[in-house]
């Protein structure tokens, strides 16, 4: 794959998140639909994505490249975790460091990354970017969490979100080539395949609902979006390229961790009863930019 291909493939994306703004101007979505429709993604379709995503041959070189992956997002996690915090740690703002810190290390994977790779590479991507998945569970609901709450883990709720449930039962699928019958394969399929353009309507709809002005940036926010769009992925590209991770898995991998600042930091924001403006403005103008960064991240890791 071309980075044209990519270009056309994120221009069609935010062709589809226009369609979701249509529908806000239109008042055909209102605020519980958005997030009813959410909860439909999160937990029924995603999960519903990924199980498909392991239905294919086994093959020792897929599981010694998914292993790899499964190191070098890790190694990459950690390294955004003790970057942010040397970068950010010192503000005083305690809402604006949490934001920065969170925003930065956290990315869409979820909502742009998995539609994102499922449209370029199919079930073969979507293999690989259940590993930057279950990370940013692991890591989300953890670090991502203390960040705001200060709370100790609740290992409970990761262990039984559908996403890590589905990507369980996906590699058990895979490891002993388990097919599940027919209807209900279909049935999994069918859910599954709406989750890109879905996606990209629930984006357009919440990035519709924003007032865009000068204010939103400041040099803190404008920081948090350089980390996140360019600095992080194309650290991912020399690690990834270092423990040997190659073909489908490197690209999806890198495209994964090139995706804008994941969305939950808005809502981390408000349950900490925090000024949710910063996080409003770090996700939707990293959401905008990802359009061009995107592509330039892909091809650094196509020419390094």
């Amino acid at each position: 794959m071309n980075v044209g291909q990519l270009i056309n493939q994120i221009i069609l994306m935010f062709g589809l998140m226009l369609i979701g703004v249509l529908i806000n101007k239109l008042k055909f979505m209102h605020a519980q639909t958005s997030n009813d429709l959410t909860n439909v993604l999160l937990y029924i379709v995603s999960p519903c994505l990924i199980i498909n995503a392991f239905e294919q041959p086994y093959s020792n070189d897929r599981i010694k490249q998914f292993l790899l992956a499964i190191v070098g997002v890790f190694l990459l996690y950690i390294i955004e975790i003790i970057v942010a915090k040397l970068v950010f740690g010192h503000l005083k703002d305690e809402n604006l460091r949490r934001i920065a810190q969170y925003g930065s290390i956290y990315s869409n994977a979820g909502f742009m990354g998995i539609p994102l790779i499922s449209s370029l590479f199919g079930a073969k991507g979507v293999f690989f970017a259940v590993v930057s998945l279950a990370a940013f569970n692991v890591f989300s609901w953890t670090q991502g969490v203390s960040l705001f709450k200060g709370e100790k883990t609740d290992w409970k709720s990761i262990l039984l979100n559908p996403n890590i449930i589905a990507i369980v039962l996906g590699a058990l699928l895979f490891i002993f080539s388990i097919q599940i019958p027919n209807i209900p394969n279909q049935i999994i399929k069918y859910v599954g395949s709406v989750n890109t353009p879905l996606s990209m309507i629930v984006i357009g709809n919440s990035l519709a609902n924003i007032k865009f002005t000068k204010d939103m940036l400041n040099k803190e926010i404008g920081l948090t979006i350089l980390l996140r769009n360019l600095i992080f992925p194309i650290i991912g590209i020399f690690l990834l390229k270092l423990i040997g991770v190659t073909g489908i898995a490197f690209y999806t991998t890198i495209i994964m961790a090139a995706c804008p600042v994941a969305g939950l930091v808005v809502l981390f924001t408000l349950q900490a009863h925090g000024d949710a403006a910063p996080a409003i403005s770090a996700m939707s103008l990293s959401t905008i930019l990802c359009l061009v960064t995107i592509p330039l991240v892909f091809a650094l890791g196509s020419v390094l």
